[in-house]
């Protein structure tokens, strides 16, 4: 899990030794809770910061259900205490959508980064980082939980309210990708080659971030049916990678090119050229 994880005010337990197991830790901060609990209530601050920092640990270590529970009895108390609004129920909340995100449950995700969204563009305005940022995980869970025409919305809004140009080329692969997802290639298309003719200038046209795109453009291009175009970018990309397969990523990189370049050439009927690349 990623994102924010400690809660404001959050207790201060005795460090752990030196050697102790992450279970072990974890078992130090469930005593923590549960003593917290026990002397101040589940309401009081101190108890929901606890809840939040155990929940953490257990995504840490990968008990993910525990961790799910846990976040969800964190985030309803501090809407009780705190508000829906208060920035503590704004750590607790998008623990839990990253949490939601990695145990594969997208469109719960969904709701709790929407619900982010809200908040923070009424608290901070739409063009803060943090809300771009909730507006961008909002429209990656949509996508994968299959709402293509919302994410497609959201990663467009998400460009323009973004100030950073390097946050703006990344948010367009997400938007091409859903598109891509929609089947509006011809749209994915063109913010593709948008992000590879920036990467090109900045990086390169043999850096790995941009070969990165340029195998994916090939690849809109065969998904498409434009295996003309399809073979002319894959080629390129293939060859630009040729140049640099010192570097580990590259080599494996070329290696999936070559068998999409085999697979577009076959596609247009020229087997020939596509079995020498087998």
């Amino acid at each position: 899990m990623t994102g924010r994880t400690e809660a404001s005010a959050p207790p201060t337990p005795a460090p752990a030794p030196s050697g102790h197991t992450p279970g072990q830790r974890a078992a130090s901060l469930e005593r923590t809770l549960d003593d917290l609990v026990q002397r101040l209530g589940a309401d009081d601050p101190r108890s929901i910061a606890a809840r939040n920092n155990l929940a953490s640990k257990y995504a840490q270590i990968g008990r993910r259900a525990a961790a799910i529970s846990q976040f969800e009895l964190a985030l309803q108390d501090a809407v009780r205490v705190f508000g829906e609004d208060h920035p503590q129920t704004d750590v607790i909340r998008e623990n839990l959508a990253w949490c939601y995100g990695d145990d594969s449950r997208p469109a719960d995700a969904a709701a709790q980064w929407e619900a982010l969204l809200r908040s923070r563009t009424e608290r901070l305005g739409p063009v803060a980082h943090d809300t771009v940022e909730a507006r961008t995980r909002l429209a990656s869970a949509l996508r994968r939980s299959g709402e293509h025409e919302a994410s497609i919305a959201h990663y467009q809004r998400a460009i323009e309210d973004a100030a950073d140009p390097a946050e703006r080329e990344k948010l367009r692969v997400g938007l091409s990708t859903a598109l891509n997802a929609a089947g509006r290639y011809e749209e994915s298309i063109r913010h593709l080659r948008l992000v590879l003719a920036q990467r090109s200038r900045r990086l390169g046209a043999r850096h790995h971030d941009t070969l990165v795109i340029h195998h994916r453009l090939g690849r809109v291009y065969s998904q498409a049916g434009m295996h003309a175009e399809a073979i002319d970018a894959l080629r390129d990309a293939y060859r630009h990678g040729l140049t640099a397969v010192g570097d580990p990523e590259i080599r494996m990189l070329t290696f999936k090119m070559r068998r999409d370049l085999a697979g577009a050439f076959s596609a247009a009927g020229r087997h020939r050229e596509a079995a020498s690349l087998f």
